[in-house]
Parts: structure tokens; C-alpha cells; sequence
């Protein structure tokens, strides 16, 4: 069977129902895509208003990322790198 009767085959056994859903998950996909990109660019909007504040804007970064990790694996994590930096002698 080429690709293209399997396409037919496919598409007829799809049922309306079938494919009004499949049509809505698209269209819902595509419009949180776009509610990503705008949050996205209110976010990039927020580190310029703050680095025009004064803000070191990599460290905000640095911040916000720390914030999203569990307090516990954090202090793990911190507990590591001073380790080897002790034993690297940077500290």
C-alpha cells in the first residue's frame, strides 16, 4: 500500500467527531503557542525595565533560577559546589 492510499484509508476512517477533536487540539496548541511567545516577550520586556533600572540582569537570571529549584536539592547542590571548591582552592 503506497503512502498515499494509506493517507486515504486514514482519513475515512477518521469519523467527524474524530476529526473535529483532532482540528480543536490544533487550534488549542497553536494558541498556547502563541500566549508562549507573548509571555515570552513580557518577560524579555521586564529584564530591560530592569536592567534600565540598574538591575544586573544575568544575576536576576541567576535568581529566578534558584527560586524554581526545591529548597532542599538547592542546598545539596550549594553543598557540592563548596566542596570542590574547597578542595580546588578557590574558597
Amino acid at each position: 500500500m503506497s503512502d498515499e492510499e494509506y493517507s486515504n484509508v486514514s482519513m475515512q476512517s477518521l469519523n467527524e467527531a474524530t476529526k473535529e477533536k483532532l482540528r480543536q487540539t490544533v487550534a488549542r496548541i497553536e494558541r498556547l503557542e502563541e500566549e508562549k511567545t507573548e509571555v515570552a516577550q513580557q518577560i524579555k520586556d521586564v529584564y530591560a525595565e530592569a536592567k534600565a533600572f540598574g538591575f544586573d540582569v544575568k544575576a536576576l537570571r541567576q535568581i529566578i533560577k534558584i527560586r524554581k529549584t526545591d529548597r532542599q536539592e538547592r542546598e545539596e547542590q550549594e553543598m557540592v559546589l563548596e566542596t570542590y571548591l574547597l578542595a580546588l582552592g578557590e574558597i
